[in-house]
């Protein structure tokens, strides 16, 4: 008798752990959020005029800022923030401080990186070489500069930190290159901003590993014409992947951008 009822507390005991197993609810899996980081400090300057003609293009090729919806709110990185161009899309908070050239309130301003802004070793890194490294510094379009300082100062101390980038729409694809080679610049990229890695895929392909050209572009050699390409990404900040299928039709061009509905977070 107590032998059948040990047996019996263990099937009821075994039988209650499967169906406890069965019926957990799945969990839900956590995507990446970027996040801001703390303040730094640095230095800005500017360049160009006021109508910011002279920051349109830029290392990152995203070439017109308007059209491309980054506008005036842009900036050139020193080497040491622009990370082999890896840095391209990111954004960043800026406000001027400790300068009587900052606006009073200590206001700040938010900008796109488009650009880099090379070292000058002609000149000492505290006097004119202000992009030297290690420096962290902003090289900014002048209708940004003016919206925490006034121009006149030429430089300025600020305090930085990196901020999520928030874009309307999703991810953009620029073709260029030619029916061997495919060079796709990416913008509009929300979330960190920034893209490490990256994907293509033609509907008669598998995923096709595209390696970083330069500034906000990745390049694949292959042949791609006649087929829909879809895109795989991954941020370099927050190692979130997302995908983009049938970004371009069969018919696609090089010349043309071609928008989605998805972005980073």
């Amino acid at each position: 008798m107590a032998s059948f009822t040990s047996w019996s507390f263990k099937f009821l005991f075994m039988t209650l752990a499967t169906f406890a197993i069965i019926s957990k609810p799945s969990l839900a899996v956590a995507v990446p959020v970027f996040q801001s980081s703390p303040w730094a400090a640095a230095h800005a300057t500017f360049y160009g005029d006021e109508s910011a003609s002279q920051t349109m293009g830029g290392a990152c090729g995203y070439g017109d800022l308007f059209s491309n919806g980054y506008g005036t709110d842009s900036a050139a990185l020193s080497t040491t923030l622009f990370n082999d161009g890896f840095a391209c899309g990111t954004c960043y908070q800026i406000k001027c401080v400790d300068s009587p050239w900052c606006y009073s309130g200590v206001p700040s301003t938010t900008v796109t990186a488009t650009n880099i802004c090379p070292p000058n070793w002609a000149q000492e890194s505290n006097n004119g070489g202000w992009c030297n490294p290690p420096r962290a510094h902003f090289d900014m379009s002048k209708p940004a500069f003016m919206k925490i300082a006034t121009w006149k100062a030429g430089i300025v101390p600020v305090m930085y930190r990196r901020v999520p980038c928030e874009r309307p729409g999703g991810v953009r694809f620029s073709f260029q290159g030619n029916g061997y080679w495919l060079l796709v610049y990416v913008m509009n990229v929300g979330g960190g901003g920034d893209i490490a890695n990256m994907w293509v895929k033609g509907s008669k392909t598998g995923w096709i590993s595209m390696s970083h050209n330069w500034g906000a572009s990745f390049q694949a050699f292959a042949t791609l014409g006649g087929q829909s390409l879809s895109f795989k990404l991954t941020s370099y900040s927050t190692k979130e992947t997302i995908i983009a299928w049938n970004v371009a039709p069969e018919n696609w061009n090089v010349g043309s951008t071609y928008k989605t509905d998805v972005n980073f977070h």
